[in-house]
């Protein structure tokens, strides 16, 4: 059995209709563990409360197995924070970083602008331990430039382009997403658009 981490982002509450809720409810029919935790004030997030919640969903899976992390938006500065911070907490065995929002905008919105690079986070800092692999949409309007460039080259991580993508949210119609479910399975899938 594999115990997947999900992790949301920004004014993410979990609705029924995203991807990582339905990814949540397909991992657990197949009998897979999951963890889905809501974060704390997620409307008006602080890092070091995330930081805390994320250790805490840190703990070894119950009986062994491989421990995976998925994660969306903001959650992915997270894990990039605490990869510069305390990587040798990161247990997992393989991570998914989805649709990371570009410094820029990060630092443009006030109640994210601390998970950023501007000022804290060095990504000269963080150490993956884990096998790492960044997904990102095309026209994403939370990172125009492209993820690639400030993540997936800077940090050297294999990596899936989605051709009209967007943000890989609700919004740009991302409910049920088979292959992000193929991958949690398959490591080896490509991620592609739903």
């Amino acid at each position: 059995m594999t115990t997947f981490l999900i992790l949301h982002g920004f004014e993410n509450h979990r609705p029924e209709g995203h991807w990582q809720h339905w990814l949540a409810g397909r991992l657990g029919d197949r009998g897979h563990e999951v963890r889905y935790p809501q974060l704390p004030e997620p409307d008006a997030p602080v890092l070091g409360d995330w930081l805390a919640a994320l250790r805490g969903e840190l703990r070894p899976p119950a009986g062994g197995g491989e421990f995976v992390v998925v994660a969306h938006s903001l959650a992915v500065l997270l894990w990039l924070q605490a990869a510069a911070r305390t990587p040798d907490e990161l247990t997992a065995d393989r991570v998914l970083l989805v649709a990371p929002p570009s410094p820029a905008v990060t630092a443009s919105i006030p109640e994210i602008a601390g998970f950023g690079t501007d000022p804290g986070l060095d990504l000269g800092a963080v150490r993956l331990k884990a096998p790492t692999r960044l997904v990102y949409g095309e026209g994403d309007p939370y990172c125009p430039e492209g993820a690639a460039v400030h993540y997936g080259d800077p940090l050297s991580l294999d990596r899936d382009l989605v051709v009209s993508g967007g943000h890989l949210d609700m919004a740009a119609g991302y409910g049920a997403w088979p292959s992000v479910l193929e991958w949690c399975e398959d490591p080896s899938a490509r991620l592609r658009g739903r």
